[in-house]
């Protein structure tokens, strides 16, 4: 006998008076028209422009976003660009972003697409059905790009409805989320979809922001429950989370004679699959960082070497944890590199190893090793 199927949690729906209705449909979109930011993505609207622009605001600002899509754009202008472009193409133009399984995605969306005709989908569902597209992303094209009316749900859009309407419930609880899409797909007005939804988004980042929101200047000012209680930074109620981890990493920087460095290629499958890094790993218990970097060289490459001097030390925090990556110099005693517990590896010389798609932090030791000058005598 089956088990059953369990019950989704239900929130209760905050009421919308109709007068509500009318600053969601004529007083924010007047706002919207009136301090709309010249954005890159706003012009030249296409599907392949919107999703691009979408998967890099995932995760990171418009005002941080804009170099980067204007840089991957001249890359890769066309979607059958970026399907024909070999995959450490891709990776190299997303370098800075993070979240690299969003470039991986994008990429093999793409080729998907074009294996198909070329045609981008048109249709929420069809949108909903690619590779690594979601809700928000299928809505935001299928708004943006096409005209459709779907409502789109991100956390701009969250915490703007959350204060309007003081809710209690934790914002990144799924039933909260979806109490929110469902009161987004009751006020969005017909027709204005693009508008409404870029409106939304747009006075969460100018207006209603996380710290110190500029109420006075706010279209929901009257309407918003957040405000009238003078309490909008307690909006939106968020669940208590774990302390994130603290991990310590070893890395080498592995030279040779003729000035070169040795780098390797992180497993596809892996957190940063494809990219490019000074070659070490995590420290495990009771041991100092030299004799990580030994063993992690010695599964990872087969490499018998000796740890050098310490070059330096970066910290970089991930969405679930944060990192201290120590930088040693090093160089091999015995053996020939081979990609063991890695998918490639390359002797490069030190100024062409920025050429390599490569981590934020291995970005950080990149930038001290190109300022070391000679190597050390160890």
């Amino acid at each position: 006998m089956p088990a059953p199927t369990p019950k989704r949690t239900a929130i209760r729906r905050p009421p919308i008076r109709s007068s509500d209705r009318r600053v969601f449909h004529e007083d924010l979109l007047a706002w919207f028209q009136a301090n709309r930011r010249a954005l890159p993505w706003r012009k030249k609207r296409t599907p392949y422009r919107v999703w691009i622009s979408e998967l890099m605001l995932q995760q990171t600002r418009a005002d941080q976003a804009i170099p980067y899509f204007d840089r991957f754009m001249r890359r890769f202008p066309t979607l059958t660009s970026l399907a024909e472009a070999p995959r450490q193409d891709v990776l190299k133009a997303w370098e800075g972003l993070g979240y690299y399984s969003r470039a991986v995605r994008a990429h093999e969306t793409a080729k998907q697409v074009l294996q198909r005709g070329g045609d981008f989908p048109g249709t929420y569902e069809e949108l909903l059905a690619l590779p690594g597209v979601g809700s928000y992303t299928a809505a935001a094209i299928a708004s943006l790009a096409y005209g459709l009316d779907h409502a789109v749900l991100d956390g701009n859009v969250i915490r703007v409805l959350s204060r309007v309407l003081a809710v209690e419930a934790p914002a990144d609880k799924p039933a909260t989320r979806r109490m929110l899409q469902d009161v987004l797909d009751r006020i969005l007005p017909v027709g204005r979809a693009a508008d409404f939804n870029e409106a939304m988004m747009e006075l969460g980042a100018l207006v209603c922001t996380p710290r110190s929101p500029k109420c006075p200047a706010c279209p929901f000012a009257p309407i918003c429950r957040a405000r009238r209680n003078d309490q909008p930074e307690r909006f939106p109620v968020k669940s208590a989370k774990p302390s994130i981890p603290h991990r310590h990493v070893g890395a080498g920087v592995i030279i040779d004679d003729r000035g070169r460095v040795l780098i390797a290629r992180r497993k596809e499958a892996s957190m940063l699959g494809g990219l490019w890094e000074f070659p070490g790993g995590g420290v495990e218990e009771g041991e100092s960082l030299p004799q990580c970097i030994t063993r992690e060289l010695k599964e990872e490459l087969d490499l018998e070497v000796r740890v050098g001097p310490h070059l330096t030390t970066v910290r970089h925090t991930f969405s679930h944890f944060r990192m201290d990556l120590h930088a040693y110099w090093v160089r091999v005693n015995r053996g020939k590199p081979k990609a063991i517990g890695c998918d490639g590896w390359a002797w490069v010389q030190r100024d062409r190893i920025a050429d390599y798609p490569l981590p934020r932090a291995d970005q950080k030791i990149l930038r001290v090793l190109e300022k070391a000058g000679d190597w050390p005598e160890f």
